[in-house]
């Protein structure tokens, strides 16, 4: 097809909106604020404590004491939520990962106590029995070792339920069993928590890239050889996800989720443009341990590096985007407003 000649070289240059910052600020389609981020963070047993994770140098499992001195930093950057993901000592995990509901378990201390301190801050409880279990599988098994749905429902129900009585703004399953989003939205209507927001992680893939986190959450060792593969969507899939995004949503999910972040743009862009709906991104623990340790060995600069595929999950349709580099972002983005207000 031919341009019409007033709209084709040289009358336009493209380029001549590129030539300054203040009109690439102009134009510029997509921005990246502190809103957009929530903060995942570890927290384990104890007082005073901080273990590094060795797969994600510079992220640490924090002791509540210390998870709410992160928290309040955050906070005070303006970062808008936390999400919350415990270490489980070995002699607390079951086969029927009862620890789950424990209302008195670390989550749901660490909630009670956030909330007491930090009100306005959110705070995302995930939803999941991995971290609870022996066989560091997201729900319970049978005596063949496969997952089974129904079953692990119920407990994610009450596991959903402690969080909310303990004080959470969003429960967040990230199982990917059938139906619990709307077995879960029952039980907090009947339990009158009607203003509990689910995030729903809808289009959960089985990625390679989650190594890291399970080193972090301690669910590495007990999952050993096994595979989540009959519960967590096949990365060759893209069509499936839009499904699964809309029985989550008909079941009564407020946002949903896509996990990986980069390697699945292609999925965040389909679920936006079909649905409408918050969608959220998760840039999980290996896109982390990348970002990171190339930076580290001088291969690439982080800081460009970072903004860049953040801004990318953001250009593709994300809402909002949990990273491990949040709070980190939040003091870029903060060193750049002074310096343009200066």
């Amino acid at each position: 097809m031919s341009l019409n000649n007033s709209i084709s070289y040289p009358n336009v240059r493209l380029r001549r909106m590129r030539r300054n910052e203040f009109s690439r600020r102009l134009v510029r389609e997509t921005q990246l604020s502190t809103n957009d981020l929530i903060y995942p963070l570890f927290i384990l047993e104890g007082e005073n404590r901080r273990e590094p994770v060795a797969s994600m140098p510079g992220v640490e499992r924090l002791s509540i004491d210390l998870l709410l001195r992160e928290s309040e930093k955050a906070f005070r950057l303006g970062i808008p939520a936390i999400a919350l993901f415990p270490v489980t000592s070995p002699d607390k995990k079951t086969d029927d990962a009862r620890e789950a509901y424990n209302a008195e378990g670390l989550v749901q201390r660490a909630v009670r106590l956030l909330k007491r301190q930090l009100p306005e801050l959110g705070v995302i409880t995930d939803v999941a029995l991995d971290p609870f279990t022996t066989h560091g599988q997201d729900g319970l098994v049978d005596q063949n070792g496969y997952v089974v749905n129904d079953e692990t429902v119920e407990v994610l129900v009450k596991q959903a339920l402690s969080h909310a009585e303990a004080g959470a703004d969003i429960v967040a399953p990230s199982d990917m069993m059938d139906g619990r989003i709307g077995a879960i939205r029952d039980a907090l209507e009947e339990k009158g928590f009607v203003h509990m927001r689910i995030l729903a992680y809808s289009a959960k893939y089985a990625s390679a890239f989650y190594g890291p986190f399970r080193d972090a959450v301690g669910s590495a060792a007990n999952l050993g050889s096994g595979d989540k593969y009959t519960y967590q969507m096949d990365p060759a899939n893209s069509d499936e996800a839009l499904r699964e995004v809309e029985l989550d949503l008909a079941e009564g999910a407020d946002m949903v989720m896509v996990k990986p972040g980069l390697p699945y743009l292609d999925i965040i862009r389909r679920v936006k443009d079909r649905f409408g709906v918050p969608t959220f991104a998760y840039q999980v623990s290996g896109e982390y341990a990348m970002l990171k340790g190339a930076s580290q060995n001088g291969w690439l600069d982080e800081r460009k590096t970072v903004l860049e595929s953040l801004l990318a999950l953001k250009r593709a349709g994300s809402d909002a985007i949990l990273t491990y580099y949040a709070r980190t972002v939040a003091e870029w983005l903060r060193e750049d407003a002074m310096r343009q207000s200066t």
